[in-house]
Parts: C-alpha cells; structure tokens; sequence
C-alpha cells in the first residue's frame, strides 16, 4: 500500500479474505477515489482503459497499490522501472486468479502528487513492453520474423514491378526507384529475420542460465518419489 495516508488500513483484512477464498491477486478499487479529476482521475481512466484493453486483465484501478498476493506468485515477479503498475498481468501469464473489491480512499493531507495526465505516455511506452513480452518472451522470432517476411513480400511485390516498367513499359531501372526499394525492402527483411534468431538465443540463455520457465506449477500430484 502506498504511504501518503490515503489508503485505508482497514481494507487489508478484506483483501486477505479474498486470497482465503482462493485468488493469487485481490487488487484494491478506488470506486469513490478522493482527488482531482484533471491531473489524477483522467489519466487513471485513461490508463486503466489502455493497460485492461491491451493485457486482457480487466481491472477498474491499476494504479491502487493496495494489493494482496500470494506469495508464490508474487516471487516469481521481477519489476523493472516503473512497472509495478502491471503486476496483475504478469500474474496472469502464469495463471493466477485475479479479482478486485471496492477500497476506501481518503483526500490528500500530505506530500504531493507525481502523477498527471503526461504520465499516461509513460504508461503507453510501457504497455508496448508488457505486450510485446506477454506474447513474444519466449518465441521473440514470431514478431521479428512476421516483420521479416512481410518486407521480403514487399520486396518481391516491387522488384516485380521494376520488371514490369522495364520489360512493358520499357522504363530503365535508373529511371524508377523501384529498384532502390526492393533492395531495402529485402535488406530489411534480412536483417529482421536475423535479429529474431539472435533473440531466440539470448531467450534461451536467459531461461536457462537463470533456471526459469515461463509456467508455474502450483499442486503435484502423487509426486511422492
């Protein structure tokens, strides 16, 4: 929870009631949240809409730190910059079940806000880095490669077409930058494709060298031996 003093102490049982009833994650709501509405309630809007759209983790209030997790989902969560805000949907690539009940909130008294409408761009450069790894952090070529080989599509498009000017239209290649086009094109192409396999390495240094795997085991079963 955060320290400013506008969240109620008083909430934390709740949320543990919620944890004994079998969720990974009970996500504090500010239903009736007690500041502005230009530099804290829009930007909170606007950045709740974006990160439930894009995470499909549909939570009214991100930015409530009041929160209640269990402890080997939460362990297993490694933050970076300001990425706290998205801990339920990394929850979520592991299967935790998440859920939210409405929390009190208390008006300012102390300290001041960092946060205002700007924020909500950080919070967009932020979410291209949580969709990217939600979907891509262990198969990185499937997005490098579709990249790769849809530039090497336009490229084969447009060296027919150079061919079409020359051999039709009898357009010489100097005269079109159809030529120029294609071979950046393929180049592109090239080096999207390489980056993907480079990627695919570093992936797996990754999840090896640190002993992780992109999965959870809660309960085993019969396992004894």
């Amino acid at each position: 929870m955060d320290g400013d003093l506008q969240n109620d102490p008083a909430d934390i049982p709740k949320l543990l009631d919620k944890i004994k009833e079998g969720y990974d994650v009970v996500s504090g709501w500010r239903k009736n949240r007690q500041d502005r509405f230009i530099n804290r309630k829009l930007p909170s809007w606007i950045a709740n809409s974006l990160i439930s759209k894009i995470t499909k983790v549909h939570l009214h209030d991100y930015g409530c730190t009041l929160k209640a997790y269990q402890a080997d989902v939460i362990k297993n969560t490694r933050l970076y910059g300001e990425m706290h805000r998205f801990i339920p949907a990394y929850a979520s690539w592991y299967g935790a079940k998440i859920t939210e009940i409405v929390v009190n909130h208390r008006p300012r008294q102390f300290g001041q806000t960092k946060y205002n409408i700007f924020r909500t761009f950080k919070v967009i450069l932020d979410l291209i880095v949580v969709k990217f790894l939600s979907k891509y952090i262990d198969k990185p070529i499937h997005f490098f490669g579709k990249i790769g080989f849809w530039s090497l599509f336009f490229s084969f498009l447009s060296g027919l077409y150079a061919l079409y000017l020359k051999f039709i239209e009898a357009k010489s290649f100097i005269s079109t930058p159809m030529p120029l086009v294609t071979v950046v094109f393929a180049i592109i192409g090239i080096q999207f494709i390489l980056m993907g396999l480079l990627a695919e390495i570093l992936t797996r240094l990754y999840f090896e060298s640190n002993n992780k795997k992109v999965y959870l085991i809660k309960e085993k079963i019969n396992f004894d031996n």
